[in-house]
């Protein structure tokens, strides 16, 4: 946990088989620190273990999806910090790409860098009108790319993990980055309706569909966040 702030993820059930997880610091744009991190890992395995969980929505709170990696974090030069770091970048990654249950990304604003990967990392993802995506660590850093490409296609994800160019709500449709496109107001509404009728299905059947779809990503378990 941060040393100033209290609990950075928001845990809400709004339906039956459905969990909300909120990415809560919107003072900071919803930057996804270590603790934030282990607090959402934490929370991913807490509900791959719940019986009466069958989807997950995620959101942040606020009108910023998330900005990305808490980059003050990456100038301590302490050995200790930066294999936590990395080791807890590693347990993110990898838990959202490989829980079990099906995921929707609320995307609510800004989607960027690591927001941007999270987002693509899910199942499924809807934007508010107001959503855009970009990743200008492109210039200081390697983009999370093959889940991006199995969304979009090679040329437009090589295109955009390149240049950083940013991407408005309407074109992530057009492109096949998002699934639909709804008013701001009406996000969270939509997304708990698409998570209801998706936890209508039998728990067994959705994690036989999760996982025909996790193979299907061809990334081994072990590999590191970099080289996705």
């Amino acid at each position: 946990m941060d040393s100033d702030e209290g609990p950075l993820l928001v845990v809400d059930r709004p339906a039956d088989g459905v969990a909300v997880l909120t990415l809560d610091r919107p003072a900071r744009k919803n930057a996804l620190s270590i603790a934030l991190r282990d607090e959402f890992s934490d929370a991913l395995e807490s509900l791959a273990a719940d019986v009466d969980c069958r989807a997950v929505v995620i959101t942040g709170a606020g009108n910023t999806f998330s900005a990305g990696f808490d980059l003050g974090e990456f100038a301590v030069e302490d050995p200790a910090h930066v294999a936590r770091l990395w080791a807890s970048s590693d347990r993110f990654h990898h838990g959202v790409l490989r829980f079990p249950l099906p995921t929707i990304a609320a995307v609510n604003g800004a989607a960027i860098a690591g927001g941007f990967d999270l987002a693509v990392l899910a199942d499924i993802r809807v934007a508010a009108a107001s959503a855009w995506f970009s990743h200008p660590e492109q210039r200081w850093s390697d983009v999370v790319y093959r889940p991006l490409r199995e969304l979009v296609g090679g040329g437009t994800a090589r295109y955009l993990a390149l240049t950083g160019r940013r991407v408005d709500a309407d074109e992530a449709l057009k492109l096949g980055l998002v699934s639909a496109v709804v008013p701001d107001d009406l996000l969270m509404h939509h997304a708990i309706e698409m998570a209801t009728e998706i936890a209508a299905a039998p728990r067994e059947v959705l994690v036989r569909m999760k996982a025909k779809i996790i193979t299907a990503t061809d990334i081994p378990p072990d590999e590191r966040t970099l080289a996705l």
